[in-house]
């Protein structure tokens, strides 16, 4: 639907020793495939979206999903992702009311010109097999999975994970196992991150009471606000790194020992910014 959005602009700037924000609204028209709430606007006159959709957007999914002559099990058929827009272009008008243009119905006037309420409704599809491979060629497929009869459900390893993968298009065993490779480890690693990010925010968080007590003397504020995010920092990093080398003790130890030197590398370097401070 053809709605108008808000844009957010804030920026901080320092006026008389303060710190403000100042912020402002920008509106523009998009289509959007949800409703958006106009009541949240700053501004909502002149700028007012429809409360509903008179079309919602849906997913629909064959209860049986075949691979040749094997039926897939649920989670094989929520992999199936690689959606494509189909072509209306061979259709004709469904209604009076609505116009096709391009690969897209509008309920508008003027599509050229849409106006706020205008509707746009437009078709995906994935999994196409051969039964309409006159549409485009029919999509190919590579699955994991255990056969059971005529279905492919998941496979439990020894090691307690499950295997029930699927991939477009044609690959070989190593190409599959690689991509999940890959796959598992940008989870770790964002994983990683996130935790870091959390520690660092925790830290900076718990050491917020300090900056408040130096909150009136500008310079002061600005120093201490400087040193409270190092701080947070490197010790957010350092125990970060130690969480990751307690998880490689066993199966990575040369990786696990140098990671928990890295750990120790920030506090040896705020001691020894410490030490001559304490001799002068």
């Amino acid at each position: 639907m053809y709605q108008w959005v808000e844009y957010e602009d804030s920026k901080e700037y320092e006026e008389d020793g303060e710190v403000k924000k100042e912020t402002r609204y920008s509106y523009n028209t998009e289509w959007k495939s949800e409703v958006v709430n106009s009541r949240n606007f700053d501004r909502e006159i002149g700028h007012k979206n429809p409360s509903a959709m008179a079309v919602e957007s849906f997913t629909a999914v064959a209860s049986d999903v075949q691979v040749g002559k094997f039926f897939l099990s649920r989670g094989l058929i929520e992999k199936i992702n690689n959606f494509k827009q189909m072509s209306l272009s061979k259709l004709e008008d469904p209604h009076a009311d609505v116009i096709r243009s391009g690969d897209y119905f509008f309920h508008s006037e003027n599509p050229r010109r849409p106006e706020v309420g205008d509707l746009r409704v437009s078709f995906f599809y994935a999994g196409l097999s051969e039964d309409f491979s006159r549409m485009t060629l029919p999509d190919m497929v590579t699955i994991i999975a255990r056969q059971q009869g005529d279905h492919l459900v998941p496979y439990q390893t020894k090691s307690g994970d499950v295997l029930n993968v699927l991939y477009p298009g044609e690959l070989t065993a190593e190409e599959v196992f690689q991509k999940e490779h890959e796959s598992n480890s940008m989870k770790t690693w964002g994983l990683r991150a996130a935790g870091w990010l959390s520690m660092f925010l925790g830290i900076s968080l718990m050491t917020r009471i300090i900056y408040t007590l130096v909150d009136w003397f500008p310079v002061v504020r600005d120093l201490v606000n400087i040193g409270l995010k190092a701080f947070a920092f490197c010790l957010a990093t350092s125990l970060s790194l130690l969480t990751i080398s307690v998880g490689w003790l066993f199966y990575r130890p040369f990786w696990a020992l140098l990671t928990a030197l890295l750990a120790v590398v920030p506090i040896l370097i705020a001691r020894s910014q410490v030490q001559p401070k304490k001799q002068q």
